[in-house]
């Protein structure tokens, strides 16, 4: 039996269960004040709105340059992946698996999730719900670490300008990429776990 056929409503801010109340208007948390809903309403709708946007923008996030380099000996501009074999032929593999990592892996690992998440959903399927909420959760734990690539081009434009060595310009690829993982966290925000459990018990 679920929560919803008990009569409860977890609220999707604090997370705190509260009772269903009698009356018809809107119920709100007692602990946070955000209205209560037994589903988010128009969840699946805007989900798949944030993700479709962020698949689009994905292609131009890795074609385009990220950054723009223009020093006494050389210009240069990379795209992310060049960005990272730039680190790799200067001995810094660290900093280039991470960078591919958090820039590359991650946002289609969470484009790839929320895509079966949705998918699972629309298909009414009732199996393994517990591993596709621990997948929801992972894509909420992960999503602020993509940001990681937009940081460190930030974090050279200000030192390189301190430094008055180079010229270091954030490129478009940086403004795309940056949409995608803002994208991509709404669309993992926007989705109702919740939703994953209303076929549980029910034949696929």
């Amino acid at each position: 039996m679920t929560a919803r056929e008990l009569g409860l409503l977890a609220c999707h801010t604090c997370g705190l269960l509260s009772r269903r109340g009698a009356g018809p208007g809107q119920q709100v948390c007692p602990r946070c004040g955000a209205g209560l809903h037994a589903r988010i309403p128009r969840s699946l709708s805007r989900t798949w709105a944030f993700l479709v946007a962020a698949i689009f923008l994905y292609l131009p996030a890795n074609l385009l340059p990220i950054m723009h380099v223009t020093s006494l000996v050389e210009s240069r501009s990379d795209t992310i992946l060049s960005g990272v074999v730039f680190l790799l032929l200067h001995d810094s593999w660290p900093l280039a698996l991470i960078v591919f990592f958090a820039s590359v892996v991650v946002p289609l690992v969470k484009i790839a999730i929320l895509l079966y998440l949705l998918l699972s959903v629309r298909a009414g399927s009732a199996r393994r719900p517990r591993d596709r909420v621990r997948l929801y959760h992972f894509t909420e734990f992960v999503g602020r670490w993509s940001m990681v690539d937009v940081f460190v081009v930030t974090v050279l434009v200000a030192l390189v300008q301190l430094g008055r060595v180079a010229d270091i310009q954030a490129g478009d690829g940086a403004l795309y990429f940056a949409a995608v993982v803002i994208l991509t966290m709404l669309a993992a925000k926007t989705f109702d776990p919740r939703l994953i459990w209303d076929n549980v018990g029910r034949d696929d």
